[in-house]
């Protein structure tokens, strides 16, 4: 089964870029985020028949999206969000015992600790999720890098936000919820494992970039892992998509 995320930063921008992605990968599980439109304004090449869809909106900021196969999912999942996402950042999806959620977490760069406040609460919903015994996937932009490898050397900053001892101790939390971060897992020594650029000096082509977007899985999904591919090359939106396959 093949999980796919991306951060596209506009849909109506890169609709025709979204759908030729999706036409070439044919995930069975589509995570989008930072759709920046009204579910009026998402374009149809993107709101394909082959999918249930639900398309999470918010007017020109936010916006999250999850797909699912209907071959593969016959029956429609059950949509939802968590109480705390007030902004449509977050979209989940129960199948059985499984929980799918895309979620874009907040930059923090003009309400830093609105972001903090965001993590909490997902550290919470998650664990929760957990030990109830679910199993659970969290895909998306989560807005921190994780650790130093997870930053080009030149664009270290302690302090700058995405980067902060405290967002990456929330992030550890996360994790010790129950959840493995399973691109770093399944790569551990890439220092060129990047999925962000800043969209200026060409940083993208000479890969100075950071590690913003993640799969993260809890054990029995993680057990079952077989790639976790970063498609650095694709479009034109500042993230790149990350691409899951599980058996």
């Amino acid at each position: 089964m093949k999980f796919a995320t991306w951060n596209v930063n506009g849909i109506r921008a890169r609709a025709a870029q979204v759908q030729e992605w999706i036409e070439r990968e044919q995930p069975d599980v589509i995570c989008l985020q930072e759709l920046k439109a009204e579910l009026t304004q998402v374009p149809e090449v993107v709101q394909r028949a082959e999918y249930h869809a639900f398309w999470h909106c918010c007017k020109g900021y936010s916006g999250v999206s999850l797909q699912l196969r209907r071959d593969v999912f016959p029956t429609a999942p059950v949509y939802t969000h968590p109480g705390f996402d007030t902004e449509s950042r977050v979209v989940t999806a129960e199948l059985g015992d499984i929980v799918l959620a895309s979620m874009y977490v907040p930059n923090g760069g003009k309400d830093y600790r609105a972001k903090i406040g965001f993590m909490r609460q997902v550290i919470e919903w998650a664990g929760e999720l957990i030990q109830g015994g679910r199993e659970l996937l969290i895909a998306g932009d989560l807005n921190i890098a994780r650790a130093d490898i997870d930053v080009h050397p030149r664009e270290r900053k302690a302090m700058k936000v995405g980067q902060r001892p405290e967002e990456r101790a929330l992030f550890q939390e996360l994790l010790d919820a129950g959840l493995t971060d399973v691109g770093r897992a399944m790569d551990p020594d890439n220092a060129g494992l990047f999925t962000w650029w800043a969209p200026w000096r060409e940083l993208r082509a000479r890969n100075i970039g950071w590690r913003l977007d993640y799969m993260l899985a809890s054990a029995g999904l993680f057990a079952r892992t077989q790639s976790c591919e970063v498609q650095s090359s694709v479009g034109t939106s500042d993230h790149a998509p990350v691409v899951l396959e599980v058996r």
